[in-house]
């Protein structure tokens, strides 16, 4: 698409990017990019990774809350702003609003995570705690607006949100200017859409082109059925590690510019995503939220196809640590690295002995044992030995389970 296309069509231009870019200097970080060599391996083109999880308020978000707030009229900065999220958006619209001097009040789901909670305080904001999942919050938010004349602040479905996230494209392409391929984690739209109009039109100006591929978890995309249909939809969503991301109807302003410039909507699942924040971890150093790791996990999925230099955005850091802790045993699991095992054992000596034998020989690194003599379906005589086991990975775990086997005993991987 031309410049001149770009511009009819109502997508934001390149210098209102650089417009929106100049406004957060000094507000918002210029993130760094860093190289991965497993990635580029994987992939087998370079590939770089834009840590945005070290962006003031560990996410994106105050780039978009910022440009949208400065835009505000004294008279409606005078009124106030609101808005309702989990996190993210909140600690985002909290510290936009304080660097402004405009009063700000946040309504949040009773379970979110304590520390965004503390961190959403701590940039003054006046938090309201109401309601189980962010639903409650989000009507709320929309009545205290109509109540009071304040200004609500969406998350995602604005112009001028769009502009400012769109500021990550242009530093994306000064540090990595021959850039060919950009993966970004997809929940509303609203980085991706900015993104990819800001990255477009430079790549326009260039006389090249850009590859843009979008990234969302499969229990709650609403993007590929959107752009099947032709127009944002509502899906039914399913629970996802990734709640950041998880967005059941896209926005209308990023809907119109995905479907212009955005190449590709790839899905990936819950077991892929704990795989990425396992390899980003354990290979970059890097602690990421599952939502901003989606990319990483369409890259290791085999999702994504690239044919030259390649970045992906880690779009957000505010994990819980107790989340995290979760996480990483789901993605050891799914990695092959960590199974626990359920034996049903004749209650006699020597039985603990025997499978200790067996998994030693198999190089089996025993982390807990539970044994029970109480479960469903035993027999008086029988007792259920539960292991958790860490293991080399797929092949070694399978040869785990078949040296069980082999020598006579009958052992289960549990799923929960």
């Amino acid at each position: 698409m031309s410049i001149s296309t770009l511009a009819a069509s109502g997508i934001p231009t390149l210098a209102e990017f650089e417009d929106a870019a100049a406004v957060l200097r000094g507000v918002a970080s210029h993130t760094p990019l860093e190289e991965s060599q497993h990635l580029s391996d994987v992939l087998g083109v370079p590939v770089h990774l834009k840590l945005e999880n070290l962006q003031r308020t560990g996410s994106f978000k105050i780039r978009g809350a910022t440009y949208r707030l400065s835009r505000l009229t004294a008279e409606e900065r005078a009124r106030g702003v609101v808005a309702a999220s989990a996190g993210n958006h909140a600690q985002g619209v909290a510290l936009a609003a304080q660097k402004l001097g405009i009063a700000a009040t946040i309504f949040m789901p009773l379970g979110v995570p304590v520390p965004k909670l503390l961190a959403t305080r701590g940039y003054g904001a006046d938090v309201i705690l109401e309601g189980p999942t962010v639903e409650t919050p989000l009507r709320l938010a929309a009545e205290f607006a109509e109540r009071t004349g304040a200004v609500l602040i969406h998350p995602f479905d604005h112009r001028d949100i769009v502009l400012g996230q769109g500021t990550l494209g242009l530093e994306l392409h000064q540090d990595l200017p021959d850039v060919e391929t950009v993966v970004i984690g997809v929940g509303g739209g609203g980085l991706i859409a900015g993104v990819a109009a800001a990255m477009k039109a430079r790549a326009a100006a260039e006389g090249r082109t850009i590859r843009i591929i979008g990234v969302q978890a499969e229990n709650a995309g609403g993007y590929p059925a959107s752009l099947a249909a032709g127009h944002p939809v509502v899906v039914s969503s399913r629970p996802t590690i990734a709640d950041g991301i998880a967005v059941a109807r896209p926005g209308d302003v990023p809907f119109a510019i995905v479907r212009e410039l955005v190449d590709e909507v790839v899905t990936v699942s819950d077991d892929d995503i704990a795989r990425a924040l396992l390899v980003l971890l354990e290979r970059a150093k890097q602690v990421v939220e599952p939502g901003g790791a989606a990319g990483v996990a369409a890259i290791l999925a085999g999702k994504v196809q690239a044919h030259g230099p390649t970045a992906t955005v880690l779009s957000g850091g505010n994990i819980d640590p107790l989340l995290l802790q979760r996480v990483v045993a789901h993605g050891l699991a799914a990695s092959g690295r960590y199974m626990t095992l359920r034996i049903p054992l004749p209650d006699r000596p020597g039985q603990l002995a025997q499978v200790s034998e067996v998994l030693a020989e198999a190089g089996a690194n025993v982390i807990e044992v539970l044994h029970t003599r109480h479960g469903q379906g035993l027999q008086i005589s029988e007792v259920i030995l539960q292991l958790s086991v860490e293991t080399r990975g797929e092949d070694h775990r399978e040869q785990v389970i078949r040296m069980l086997t082999d020598a006579g005993f009958a052992p289960t991987v549990a799923t929960d």
